[in-house]
C-alpha cells in the first residue's frame, strides 16, 4: 500500500484517484498527472521534514521545495491587501520566461506561531525521476565556463533586457545575486526576486559583476566582455538599450559561425463540434516548408472571431496582409537588419492587417458582436533569432530539451488583472469572463491596438509551437509536450508532420470544443567556435537599417476606402524616423523645406494680383481616388489586356506575336504553392496562322474557359501590358466565379469579385 506522502491525486474532478508519484498518467482515467514542484520563498521551512505533508496537500521534498499532491484544487491565494511581496511577480508576468510566478500561500503553524509562506511555480528546478530527487538549476557563474561563446553572450543579452523592467519594479539587485541567478539551458532564470535596498543598483555595478566573468569567457568574446564591463563601469554605456545594441552586434558576428535549418508544418481542422472552420494558417494547411531551400520561413496561426458572420474572412485576410508585409522585411540582408526597428515594423504590419479587417467591418456596417475579427500569432526566424508577434489568445510555446515555455501572454481579462497587480493568475482565471479577449485584430482602429512583438536568440535546437486555443485550452500543451514534441529534439521522431497530426488528434479528443490550428517550427542549429576576437563598439545612434513599412506604398486595392468608412487605414506615407538621421542630413532637409515653403507663399502673393480669365475653381481631391500607377505585370489587375511580343507556348498551345489576352481575375496564393499570385486569362483575338505549325484556326484558349497561370511564370514571357484597352480587340466580359479554376487551401484574395464567393 502506497504511503500517503507518496500519493499524487488525479486533477480530473470526476476521478481524483490516488496514484504513485512515479506515474505520468492516472491509472484509472489516463488523465496526465502534473508534478508541480514549488519553491518556498524566503527562509527555509521551519517545520516538518522530508516526506511529510503540510496542509493536507504539500509534500516536503526538502526545506525549500514542496510538491503539490492535489494539483486539481485551487491553492490558497495571498492576501492582496498586503501585496508588497508579490507585486513584482505580478507586474513582471510578461517576463515569465525568466522569472517564476506566484502559485499560492501555505499556512504554517509552529506551536502558537502562525505564518504564511509564499509558493512559486515554474522556478528553475528540475526533477531526477530515477533518483526521485529535485535539484536547483546551475548557478549562472558556475555554468558560465562550460557554455559556448554565443550562449555566453545570449545570457548577458537576457540580463541586459531584464535590467530596466526589474529596476522599475525595484528588484534589479536580483540580477546581481549569483545565488538567485540560474540558467536552464539557453535561458536565464531567477529563483526568486529580492527588493533593492534604499539605493537602486546602477549599470556600473552590473559592469563590476560582469568583469569577473571575462577570464572564463570563450576566447572569441573574452576581450569583448572585458570591454563591455569597463564601458559600464566608466559610464560610457549609459542605458540598457545601448547595452543591448552592443551585445546584438556581438551576437550578429558570432551568428556567422552558426548554420540554422528550419522546417515548418501546419494543419487546421474544424473539430468534432463545429460546423465551420474559422481558423487559418500559413503555410497552407498540410504544407511542409523547409529553409533552405526556401529563402524565407514564416508561420502564422489565426483564430477567427464572428462565426458565420465572417471569422474565416478575417483570419484569411490577416494572413494575406501579414504575408505581403513580411515579404518586404525579408528582402533586407541580415547584416542590415536593426532588431529594434524590425520589431517595430512587425508591429506595424500587424496594425495594417488590423485596419484592413476593421475597414471591411465598417464598410459592411458591422457593429458590436457582429464585427468580424481574428487572433494572430506568427513566427519569423531570421539568422540566429526568432521573432514572435501576437494579438489575442492564440499562443506560442518554445520547447527545448530542458522544458516547455509559453512565450506569449494571452490578451484576455485574466492576464490583464495580473499585469495590473490585481490578482494572482490561478485565481484570476477562475473568475467569470476571465477568458474574454481585451483585444483582437479588426475590432477597433490600430490606434487602440497594442500588439506584442519579441525576439529570442537561437543557440541550440528548439521547436516553436503556434496554436489556437483549440489545443492550448486546459493545459493540453503542458500535458503532452514531453511525449509528443520532445521526441523531435531527441531524434526519436524525424517527421514533424506526424507530430502535428497527433497534436490535432489530441485537441479533438481531449478538448474538441473548437477549431484547432497548429504550426510547428523546428529549428536546428550547428555552431562552431569561431577563430576571431570580437571588439565592443558603442554606437553613436542606432541607424535605420531595416525596412520601414510606413514608407512603403501598398497595393492600391489595399488602400481604397469609402468616405463613409470610420476606420482609418494606416497611412502608406508616414514621416520617416528623422530623429535617427545624422545632423549633416537634417540641416539640408530643413533648408530645402524652408525654401519650398517660401516659394509657395511667393506664388500665392503673385496670384493675388493676376487677372483671372475664368472664374476660379477649387479642386477637392477624392478620398476614394488612388494614385494612378503605370500598368505593369507587378500591379496587374482584372480588365487589363496583355499583348504577346513574340511566339510563346501557353497552356500547351503556341500563341503568335500580337495575340491579345484579357485578365479576368487575380488571386493571392503565397509560396510554397506558387510564386505569390495567380492570374486568370482569356484569349481575345484569333490571329491568322503564319505557318501550318503556328496556330489553329480556332482559338486554343476558349473565351468562356479562362486558364490559370502563375504570375512569376507570366513574367518570363515577352509580353506588354497595354496602358489602355482602346487599341485591343478585347471586350470586357463577366464570368461566373465558379468558372474559374479552384485553388484549395490558400488564402483568398480580397477583391470584390471574390468576396461574394466566401
Amino acid at each position: 500500500m502506497e504511503n500517503d506522502a507518496a500519493t499524487l491525486y488525479c486533477p480530473n474532478e470526476l476521478c481524483q484517484a490516488a496514484n504513485p508519484l512515479t506515474h505520468k498518467f492516472c491509472q484509472r482515467c489516463s488523465t496526465p498527472l502534473p508534478k508541480r514542484y514549488l519553491w518556498v520563498v524566503g527562509d527555509s521551512l521551519s517545520v516538518g521534514s522530508t516526506g511529510e505533508v503540510l496542509a493536507d496537500r504539500y509534500l516536503i521534498i526538502n526545506k525549500s521545495v514542496v510538491l503539490d499532491t492535489k494539483p486539481g484544487l485551487l491553492p490558497q491565494a495571498p492576501e492582496l491587501e498586503n501585496s508588497h511581496a508579490i507585486r513584482p511577480y505580478l507586474r513582471l508576468i510578461p517576463y515569465r520566461l525568466n522569472i517564476p510566478q506566484v502559485y499560492g500561500m501555505l499556512q504554517i503553524t509552529d506551536g502558537y506561531v502562525h505564518s504564511q509562506v509564499l509558493l512559486l511555480e515554474k522556478s528553475p528546478l528540475f526533477a531526477d525521476n530515477l533518483a526521485e530527487q529535485v535539484h536547483l538549476c546551475s548557478e549562472f557563474t558556475d555554468a558560465w565556463c562550460y557554455a559556448t561563446s554565443i550562449r555566453q553572450l545570449h545570457w548577458l543579452w537576457q540580463i541586459a533586457n531584464l535590467w530596466q523592467p526589474f529596476k522599475s519594479e525595484g528588484v534589479a539587485s536580483s540580477l546581481l545575486n549569483p545565488y538567485l541567478l540560474r540558467v536552464e539551458g539557453p535561458l536565464v532564470r531567477l529563483l526568486e526576486l529580492h527588493y533593492d535596498s534604499t539605493t537602486a543598483p546602477e549599470l556600473s555595478q552590473l559592469g563590476e559583476f560582469w568583469q569577473s566573468l571575462h577570464h572564463e569567457a570563450k576566447p572569441a568574446i573574452a576581450e569583448f566582455v572585458n570591454q563591455i564591463s569597463n564601458l559600464l563601469i566608466q559610464g560610457e554605456i549609459t542605458s540598457p538599450e545601448v547595452l543591448v545594441a552592443v551585445l546584438d552586434q556581438g551576437l550578429t558576428e558570432l551568428s556567422n559561425s552558426q548554420t540554422p535549418t528550419i522546417q515548418i508544418a501546419t494543419q487546421t481542422d474544424t473539430g468534432p463540434s463545429r460546423q465551420r472552420n474559422e481558423d487559418a494558417c500559413y503555410p497552407p494547411s498540410g504544407t511542409l516548408l523547409s529553409k533552405p531551400p526556401q529563402s524565407t520561413a514564416l508561420a502564422i496561426v489565426c483564430d477567427g472571431i464572428g462565426g458565420h458572420e465572417g471569422g474565416n474572412v478575417a483570419s484569411n485576410l490577416a494572413i494575406e496582409t501579414i504575408y505581403q508585409q513580411v515579404q518586404q522585411l525579408t528582402n533586407v540582408p541580415v547584416d542590415h537588419i536593426e532588431p529594434s526597428l524590425l520589431i517595430a515594423d512587425l508591429e506595424r504590419a500587424v496594425a495594417i492587417a488590423n485596419d484592413k479587417i476593421s475597414q471591411r467591418n465598417d464598410s459592411e456596417n458591422r457593429q458590436g458582436r457582429k464585427r468580424m475579427g481574428t487572433t494572430l500569432v506568427m513566427a519569423l526566424p531570421i539568422a540566429h533569432e526568432m521573432y514572435i508577434a501576437h494579438v489575442g489568445d492564440s499562443r506560442a510555446y518554445w520547447i527545448n530539451r530542458h522544458g516547455c515555455y509559453q512565450v506569449t501572454l494571452d490578451d484576455d481579462v485574466a492576464s490583464r488583472e495580473v499585469r495590473l497587480g490585481y490578482a494572482v493568475y490561478r485565481e484570476a482565471v477562475q473568475q467569470s469572463g476571465s477568458g474574454s479577449l481585451v483585444q483582437a485584430l479588426g475590432m477597433s482602429p490600430s490606434s487602440s491596438l497594442h500588439p506584442t512583438a519579441q525576439r529570442f536568440i537561437l543557440d541550440e535546437d528548439g521547436v516553436f509551437l503556434l496554436t489556437s486555443d483549440g489545443l492550448s485550452d486546459f493545459d493540453r500543451v503542458e500535458d503532452y509536450w514531453e511525449t509528443e514534441i520532445l521526441p523531435i529534439l531527441t531524434g526519436e521522431e524525424n517527421n514533424i508532420v506526424n507530430v502535428v497530426e497527433r497534436l490535432v488528434e489530441i485537441a479533438n479528443t481531449k478538448n474538441g470544443h473548437d477549431n484547432v490550428t497548429i504550426a510547428l517550427v523546428n529549428c536546428r542549429v550547428k555552431y562552431t567556435e569561431p577563430q576571431i576576437t570580437l571588439k565592443a563598439v558603442v554606437p553613436d545612434n542606432i541607424h535605420i537599417k531595416t525596412v520601414n513599412l510606413s514608407s512603403k506604398a501598398l497595393q492600391p486595392t489595399l488602400l481604397e476606402a469609402s468616405p463613409e468608412q470610420k476606420t482609418k487605414v494606416v497611412a502608406s506615407h508616414l514621416p520617416q524616423r528623422i530623429s535617427k538621421l545624422p545632423l549633416n542630413l537634417i540641416v539640408p532637409l530643413i533648408l530645402m523645406a524652408a525654401a519650398g515653403v517660401l516659394g509657395y507663399w511667393v506664388m500665392l502673393l503673385r496670384s493675388q494680383y493676376a487677372i483671372p480669365t475664368v472664374a476660379p475653381t477649387k479642386t477637392v481631391p477624392s478620398t476614394t481616388q488612388s494614385p494612378k500607377l503605370a500598368r505593369s505585370l507587378n500591379n496587374i489587375a482584372p480588365g487589363w489586356v496583355i499583348k504577346t511580343n513574340s511566339e510563346i507556348t501557353f497552356n500547351q498551345q503556341k500563341l503568335p506575336p500580337e495575340s491579345f489576352l484579357e485578365v479576368i481575375d487575380k488571386k493571392f496564393n503565397p509560396p510554397p504553392a506558387s510564386g505569390g499570385y495567380e492570374v486568370y486569362l482569356r484569349l481575345c483575338n484569333n490571329p491568322s496562322p503564319a505557318t501550318p505549325n503556328n496556330l489553329a484556326t480556332e482559338p486554343p484558349l476558349p473565351s468562356d474557359q479562362p486558364v490559370r497561370i502563375e504570375l512569376a511564370e507570366l513574367k518570363r514571357f515577352a509580353v506588354t501590358v497595354l496602358q489602355s484597352n482602346q487599341d485591343s480587340p478585347c471586350d470586357s466580359v463577366s464570368l461566373p466565379a465558379d468558372s474559374l479554376p479552384s485553388t484549395p487551401n490558400t488564402p483568398n484574395n480580397t477583391s470584390a469579385t471574390e468576396s461574394n464567393t466566401r
